[in-house]
């Protein structure tokens, strides 16, 4: 009778520690995952360059990339104060 006693703590003993040892670690690397959250790295795409505005006789409107806006002149050679778009 004691040794059935002794045989069955032995067993228990062993299973309790066969259950619990392999949690060890996994609870280590959950805790790791609970400080350590992982950023997220948003693409974001590049910005092109601002825009030149031009201001005309019509207004003042954005002009196309590959134009650029110079100073008009009036029929007598006089600077009319007003921008004109120049394309390439």
């Amino acid at each position: 009778m004691r040794n059935l006693r002794i045989i069955t703590a032995a067993l228990a003993l062993a299973f309790a520690a066969a259950v619990t040892a392999p949690a060890t670690p996994a609870a280590a690397q959950s805790s790791q995952q609970a400080t350590k959250p992982k950023k997220k790295q948003v693409k974001r795409p590049a910005r092109s360059a601002p825009r030149q505005i031009a201001c005309t006789e019509f207004g003042c409107h954005p002009i196309p990339p590959n134009c650029r806006p110079q100073t008009g002149y009036r029929w007598d050679g006089m600077p009319s104060g007003f921008d004109v778009v120049v394309c390439r």
